[in-house]
């Protein structure tokens, strides 16, 4: 790493903690109901959405109807997506032309976007027309991302409150993190990118021909939009293929690093919201100061096995490094890089500037290692300090033994029944990648569709299904997924992830509540 590298990490995680401090106390207001600089324009439209729903503002759920409604929110929103892809071509903005996705792969795109994770077993440009990706795929970024909050929002509650039924109400927190935080924010942004060469049309795909007489084509498309809400609600599914590595997803430096920024900013945000609404930011400011720990280590220890590239090239050549380029963008070069894999690993995102199957082998253990740590580095927008919490009173629970006082996390006991709850969460993830992985290496179909065969190509199946089970998203992508096997066996880790971390945090917030 050279001036330049440790200067922009250093810029970068200051104007995070800066930023993300301010904004907090902003989210604390749009949780509890408070007025914000929005609400004269905003307020009128949330009793109107209220009113059409027939939901009740006041009533408050206990953490089984919470739950419920989450449940079923997403059971509803999976069937309309499902519908949406399997009958593609018959809905407008299809200029392309493009026809109905398989069973399995509608499956397990519903299944994927619903969840958070945004894996794609396809190709944007070659698979979904724009109305697909605008009707059935971006709202779900929205929705996806703002019910990860709003569980974050019922977890505290039931942290924090005392002698209450009550978590709040799913529907209420659901409309104001998308009204007040998620779409205001995502509109800036796509004003922004739209302004630095993210394309934002409804035009047909261009056909050129090439300087060597090679006919190629252009695809198009209402992308802007799209990035604006899958960084900043951590979704990570790129509208074309090669995700954020493609230039009209991601042209410049600049919005390279917008783009990591604004990915980081929510999770980073929602800490200091936790501190404001326990009454204790010094809490706070160590979670996040762990946290950071964490996301520069891995930024280190990438970047510095990308700058010293194959050591088998470097000692032939007779070189002090050989640089790693491969699988990278020049406009972005080494760091840049180094911190988006870093970045989107860290957080339940997905999204790569970078191929992450042409990482050194260190690099891309860190990645897994990142993934692995069940999103305690920032993480997905909520589920990320909702994952750092448990490992928290984990780490209360065995103090307090260690010094012969009974375990207390702010304020609240900690016995065996909680206890059990928060290592559901923990054991669940990790024996659904081994048994899921263990069938995946026997079975013929899916180790035929390795890219790379041997040990790399097993260390491809691993990350398939941690990414999916982390809700993630991000891939080796040398491993063809595209098949039924894959679609529905990451499709199951997809579904375990998301709501075994969930549910049991949302049942220890209504305990601990009482």
């Amino acid at each position: 790493m050279n001036l330049n590298d440790y200067a922009q990490l250093f810029c970068f995680l200051i104007l995070l903690l800066s930023l993300s401090y301010l904004f907090g106390l902003y989210i604390f207001k749009v949780a509890n109901k408070e007025k914000t600089i929005l609400s004269f324009l905003l307020k009128p439209v949330e009793g109107l959405i209220y009113k059409l729903a027939g939901v009740d503002e006041q009533e408050e759920q206990t953490w089984v109807k919470y739950t419920f409604s989450i449940i079923l929110f997403g059971f509803m929103g999976f069937l309309l997506t499902y519908f949406l892809l399997r009958f593609q071509n018959i809905f407008p903005l299809n200029p392309q032309n493009f026809p109905n996705l398989p069973s399995d792969l509608a499956f397990n795109t519903s299944v994927s976007f619903l969840t958070n994770t945004n894996w794609q077993s396809y190709g944007g440009e070659s698979t979904m027309s724009y109305f697909s990706q605008m009707v059935a795929l971006t709202p779900h970024n929205f929705l996806s991302g703002a019910t990860g909050i709003s569980v974050l929002f019922a977890i505290i509650r039931g942290l924090t409150q005392e002698k209450k039924e009550g978590l709040g109400n799913f529907w209420v927190d659901l409309t104001r993190v998308c009204l007040y935080i998620l779409l205001p924010l995502s509109f800036i942004l796509a004003i922004f990118y739209i302004s630095q060469g993210i394309i934002q049309n409804f035009l047909p795909y261009t056909a050129i021909k090439t300087m060597e007489g090679i006919q190629q084509t252009i695809a198009q498309g209402p992308a802007a939009s799209q990035i604006a809400i899958k960084m900043l609600g951590t979704n990570g599914g790129g509208f074309f293929n090669a995700n954020a590595a493609h230039p009209f997803e991601n042209p410049t430096a600049l919005v390279n690093f917008v783009q990591i920024f604004s990915a980081v900013f929510i999770s980073s945000s929602l800490v200091f919201t936790f501190g404001k609404w326990a009454k204790h930011m010094k809490h706070a400011f160590s979670i996040w100061i762990t946290m950071a720990l964490l996301f520069v280590i891995g930024v280190l220890v990438i970047s510095h096995y990308e700058y010293l590239g194959n050591p088998l090239f470097t000692d032939k050549l007779h070189l002090s490094s050989s640089f790693n380029m491969e699988g990278k963008e020049t406009r972005f070069g080494i760091f840049a890089s180094s911190l988006f894999t870093n970045m989107t690993t860290s957080l339940s995102l997905g999204a790569s500037n970078a191929a992450h199957s042409s990482l050194m082998p260190i690099s891309g253990l860190v990645t897994l290692v990142n993934m692995q740590l069940n999103e305690v580095i920032f993480g997905g927008v909520g589920s990320g300090l909702y994952s750092m919490i448990l490992v928290v009173i984990i780490a209360v629970f065995i103090a307090g033994l260690m010094v012969g006082r009974t375990p207390e996390y702010l304020g609240k006991k900690i016995e065996s029944f909680e206890i059990k709850l928060v290592m559901l969460p923990l054991i669940g993830v990790c024996v659904s990648v081994l048994i899921l992985l263990a069938i995946a290496s026997v079975n013929s179909g899916a180790v035929a569709t390795v890219g790379n065969p041997g040990s790399h190509g097993f260390s491809e199946m691993l990350y398939a299904y941690t990414s999916t089970a982390q809700n993630n998203g991000s891939s080796f992508a040398s491993l063809n997924t595209n098949t039924p096997f894959w679609n529905y066996s990451t499709s199951i880790a997809m579904i375990i992830g998301r709501y075994i971390n969930l549910i049991p945090m949302l049942a220890l917030a209504g305990y601990m509540a009482k």
